[in-house]
């Protein structure tokens, strides 16, 4: 700032343009003005002249006695001569330089500290005094706008944080709201979002107590306050408008009245609630019983909130969406597993007769069986053992799928392979297939439920019986894994001389309902429930089960499972 442009603001402030005027009430209570002027008569003059109007004067000569006083006291003003300003910084508190009009002095350093003026060193006691009680207000009312816009941050900060805190997009909306209206100290606050596949469709309001809820939708103001939001989002801009009387500036907030019902005036302010390019709603707060000017503050920490809701609403949408998704899986989990329970029951009861009136005819109760019924008999005998066993499967499938318990104890494998095989022989005898091993396993035990372990390797023996051509083998193997950390892990590996299974099919064997391109082809019969109740049941004992395979030339099953049982 020149020397020229600082007389000229020295002259406006003469002529009263722009002052701020100190508050009567702080005339009178006393106050302490560091004064710090070389010349002494100079001193002693400015300082009587403070004494005066009331104010505890601490004069400083020098620089050092300067720092020393502004240590020992907390000033109210700084009465500071351009000779001692050196290397001064201000320290927050209101400067009055007093200058010499003829010097040159860089009046640019008053800025950093802020509140600071300048005065001629020739100037009378009256206007010194008007000076600094001028500066001393304007200081206190900056001081005042930054308290208000720190209590504004403040609680508009804890806006944002209830927002993040719910990933309900209405609740968000409910804390945008009712946090903008107490902390604005608004009359109303009102929030929608538009058509958009990224947020839903909601309206939340919050008004002053007193007052009448605002209608639940825009109306035929809907194009127009759309058309607002997009306007505004692509410029970053918001709508603040201190007087509707006055200040028609848009469609919508001249409609505004008309939409409010509303005969007076209104200050308000609308702002776009957007993500990337495009709005996604808008807020708009309204003040009812006069005009306000929007501090600069207010906007920026309403935009901040504005765009933590955007990216919230969209979060919250996709996460509320997931949850929907995922209740409505386990609602139809639910009821398929309530189906195949069902389906058993109902399945089960007329098996029972069916296959009970068939030993009652084989037993001679209905009388000696023609020759050519008994081929029959075994048809029907054969497929009621299908039925049976497919009913058996759907009903474990079910259980699994409840909350059923092991039934833990200490069990030995090779025992449990040894009835398996014993069960399967025949079978595997009718097929012309050769079982190794099954009576010559290390003594491994382990914490299982006897019940499903026989379940799960007769699953997985009878599939290598059922996929392993005549005069095929399968051997069986028991061990403690030697892989395993202090062999922790017992491993059970049933190899067959089978069709095998299409590499890229592996994968998928474990699935319900699932059967090798191979196998359906065939026409080997099967539900594909086998391999994923014992699947099901091996990793509920904490443990894992892997397939080997080679197209041709047969597949490998390994069990493995800690020794120590499933943990709790």
């Amino acid at each position: 700032m020149s020397r020229k442009t600082g007389v000229a603001a020295l002259a406006t402030l003469k002529t009263g343009g722009n002052v701020v005027q100190a508050p009567a009430e702080t005339l009178s209570v006393p106050r302490a003005a560091v004064v710090a002027i070389p010349d002494a008569d100079l001193l002693t003059a400015t300082g009587g002249a403070l004494t005066a109007a009331g104010f505890t004067v601490h004069s400083a000569p020098d620089a050092d006695a300067l720092a020393l006083e502004l240590a020992r006291n907390d000033p109210a003003v700084v009465l500071l001569d351009t000779r001692l300003a050196e290397g001064f910084t201000g320290e927050g508190t209101p400067v009055l330089l007093l200058v010499d009009l003829t010097d040159d002095f860089d009046l640019s350093r008053l800025e950093p500290w802020g509140a600071a003026d300048y005065v001629s060193r020739s100037a009378c006691a009256q206007e010194l005094v008007h000076r600094v009680n001028t500066l001393i207000a304007r200081s206190q009312e900056r001081r005042r706008i930054r308290a208000e816009a720190e209590s504004l941050r403040e609680s508009l900060r804890s806006v944002s944080a209830a927002i993040r805190g719910t990933n309900s997009p209405q609740q968000m909306a409910g804390h945008l709201v009712r946090g903008f209206g107490e902390a604005l100290g608004t009359d109303h606050v009102w929030f929608t979002t538009f058509q958009d596949p990224r947020v839903p469709r909601i309206t939340s309001q919050w008004c002053r107590p007193g007052l009448s809820q605002l209608p639940d939708s825009l109306g035929s103001y809907e194009d127009a306050a759309r058309d607002l939001a997009k306007c505004l989002w692509s410029e970053a801009e918001v709508l603040a408008v201190a007087d509707h009387q006055a200040q028609p500036v848009s469609p919508l907030t001249e409609g505004l009245p008309d939409w409010l019902q509303l005969t007076g005036g209104c200050a308000s302010v609308v702002v776009p609630v957007g993500d990337n390019e495009s709005a996604l709603g808008i807020i708009w707060i309204a003040q009812l019983d006069a005009p306000r000017e929007w501090t600069r503050a207010e906007i920026a920490l309403i935009q901040h909130v504005a765009g933590n809701l955007a990216h919230s609403l969209i979060q919250g949408h996709l996460i509320s969406a997931q949850i929907q998704v995922l209740q409505q899986l386990r609602e139809l989990d639910k009821a398929k597993t309530d189906f195949l329970a069902t389906v058993n029951h109902e399945l089960r009861t007329p098996l029972t007769s069916i296959t009970a009136y068939l030993d009652m005819i084989r037993d001679g109760a209905g009388g000696p069986v023609p020759p050519g019924i008994e081929s029959m008999m075994e048809v029907i005998s054969r497929n009621s053992e299908r039925l049976r066993r497919l009913i058996e499967d759907l009903l474990t499938v079910s259980q699994q799928d409840g909350s059923g318990r092991l039934h833990l104890k200490q069990v030995e494998l090779g025992q449990v392979l040894r009835i398996v095989v014993a069960a399967l022989r025949p079978l595997a005898e009718a097929r012309n297939v050769v079982i190794t091993g099954a009576d010559a396993h290390e003594d491994v035990k382990i914490r299982a439920d006897e019940t499903q372990l026989e379940q799960v390797f007769t699953n997985i023996v009878a599939n290598a019986i059922k996929f392993t051509p005549d005069g095929g083998r399968i051997s069986i193997r028991v061990m403690l894994d030697p892989a395993a950390e202090a062999n922790q892990t017992a491993v059970v590996r049933v190899a067959d001389t089978g069709v095998g299974i299409p590499e890229q099919e592996i994968s998928q064997v474990f699935s319900r309902f699932y059967r090798a391109s191979n196998a359906s082809s065939a026409a080997v019969p099967g539900s594909g429930l086998g391999l994923a109740i014992a699947h099901d049941i091996v990793q509920r004992h904490n443990g894992s089960l892997e397939m080997k395979s080679s197209l041709g030339a047969g597949t490998t099953v390994s069990v493995y499972l800690p020794v120590a049982g499933p943990q709790d």
